[in-house]
């Protein structure tokens, strides 16, 4: 690949020339490629995401790194696949694991976390949010390298009645302020929660801070209201057309726009990289009170294109061309490369990297794309490959069960022997797909085509040395223990809010998914 002077200047200018520039990853919950404006949805109720597009770069090929929520994040924060960071199981085959109140593992302390590898270049780091990678004490963002937190180690389940589960506790820093529900409070009923107001809060306290202090900081900013069971403020409560969903995913759009104004405000956004994206895909087994995953086969759980496809959208004013789009495939371990390339550092080099640096990409007047391949992993299983326009699936499986137009993981679509209830192993022959012309995984290739010959040619390559370099991470999701729910929380002293702790008797956890 050829990267021109034009570019090369700006590169040197973004590392070398100017002050360090600020970082804000956007990442959200739960929301699928479809639910902007910018990718089609037909409400147009996401007007400063849209303009984000517009004034920035639209990644049409933009995946998640795997179709859950905590496997994703960990491969976000260390830029490796989570077969290679230990964000798996391997009780069953192909099964999706994350990190629920009772999991006893977390996030290996041997992996290198974008916020820690920041430090290196005087960043300060804030999550707020949805951490995700571990609850207990040794796996919090503070022990990470984030210099701040507000937000919870996991998503807003709940009410439950703090006996046989305790509800989840929300951080400042290392302690706990309160819990959902009880302190926090979400409506289940109404709806209503000001939970997503309290972390726009936090996001702007944090910028304009770190701003007065000239300090080059990293906003991690991680919001779940998307993610079921939604929540609102009064603000957008029963504004959208889409329901409850459709008022959170409204709400995320004027803190987006909040955050870019604040920016502007300040006069630091042409020295800020901001990224726009999802952690996976909509919740389809939510049906009506899920989102939409636009043209795309299925979603959430699934290795699908609506299971990790997602919005993902780059600004950067004065860098980023406006209006640009592209169509390089692109993951979210990139975002922890390209994140290192703009603070001017280098990613570690004593292990495996999937992420590439997508600078050249973001910068480019003349559509640079990069070649590369995406892999989809499942738990410990890669199911799928795409290179160029062909997708190859050598597993396929939606969810167990006998009736395949009730699979809720791919609810309304059922496509003959792909969405399918049993593992089927294709490594012999695998379903391949040209993405590009049928985005929806409808019309499978025939085998003995000139085409399918041809696209399996460069993805068998491609596989060959994945699998050559391929070196699994110890699975850190493989153990359960009641006993390490969040009954006692640091800080939970301070509160009064310490909850009598069970027994510990650890099993294997079971994922059904």
């Amino acid at each position: 690949m050829r990267v021109n002077l034009l570019l090369l200047a700006l590169i040197t200018t973004v590392t070398c020339g100017s002050p360090q520039p600020n970082i804000i990853i956007m990442l959200m919950d739960d929301m699928g490629w479809g639910d902007i404006g910018a990718n089609g949805n037909w409400a147009k109720e996401t007007p400063n995401i849209d303009k984000m597009a517009a004034e920035g770069m639209q990644f049409q090929d933009f995946y998640a790194a795997n179709p859950l929520c905590s496997p994703s994040r960990a491969a976000l924060m260390t830029g490796r696949l989570p077969i290679r960071n230990g964000f798996y199981s391997t009780n069953a085959h192909a099964r999706n694991a994350y990190t629920p109140q009772t999991i006893v593992g977390g996030i290996h302390q041997y992996e290198k976390l974008l916020p820690a590898l920041l430090k290196e270049a005087d960043y300060r780091s804030k999550i707020i949010g949805k951490w995700h990678l571990g609850h207990r004490e040794q796996f919090l963002p503070l022990t990470r390298g984030f210099d701040e937190f507000f937000g919870s180690g996991n998503c807003h389940f709940g009410p439950f009645d703090d006996v046989k589960t305790p509800n989840m506790p929300v951080y400042k820093n290392e302690k706990m302020v309160g819990r959902y529900y009880t302190n926090f409070t979400i409506d289940r009923k109404s709806g209503h929660s000001d939970i997503s107001q309290i972390f726009l809060k936090e996001g702007l306290s944090f910028i304009e801070e770190q701003n007065a202090a000239g300090n080059p900081f990293f906003l991690y900013w991680t919001p779940d209201a998307v993610h079921g069971p939604n929540y609102a403020s009064d603000m957008f409560l029963g504004k959208s057309r889409r329901g409850l969903y459709g008022d959170a995913v409204m709400e995320m759009d004027y803190c987006v726009g909040k955050i870019l104004e604040k920016l502007k405000d300040l006069g630091i956004d042409e020295n800020t990289f901001v990224f726009f994206t999802s952690d996976n895909g909509a919740a389809t087994y939510r049906g009506a009170q899920g989102g939409d995953n636009g043209p795309f086969l299925c979603g959430k759980e699934t290795t699908f294109e609506g299971g990790m496809r997602e919005p993902g959208i780059a600004w950067w004013p004065g860098k980023i061309p406006a209006g640009a789009i592209t169509h390089q495939l692109a993951t979210h371990m990139d975002l922890f490369t390209t994140a290192l390339a703009v603070a001017g550092l280098k990613p570690p080099q004593d292990r495996f990297i999937d992420g590439i640096d997508l600078t050249p990409v973001l910068m480019s007047t003349d559509r640079t794309v990069i070649d590369r391949p995406v892999f989809f992993y499942r738990g410990n299983e890669m199911m799928a490959v795409r290179v160029g326009s062909y997708k190859a699936h050598y597993w396929l499986w939606v969810q167990s069960g006998k009736q395949p137009l009730h699979f809720t993981f791919c609810r309304g679509q059922y496509i003959q022997n792909v969405t399918v209830h049993d593992q089927m192993d294709h490594s012999d022959q695998p379903v391949v797909f040209n993405i590009n012309r049928d985005p929806g995984e409808k019309y499978m290739l025939r085998p003995r085509s000139a085409e399918y010959k041809a696209a399996m040619e460069e993805i068998s390559k491609a596989v060959e040395e994945h699998r050559r370099l391929m070196e699994p991470g110890e699975p850190s999701l493989n153990y359960c223990d009641d006993a390490v729910q969040n009954w006692s929380p640091p800080g939970c002293e301070e509160l009064g809010y310490c909850l009598p702790v069970p027994p510990s008797s650890p099993t294997l956890c079971y994922w059904d998914h």
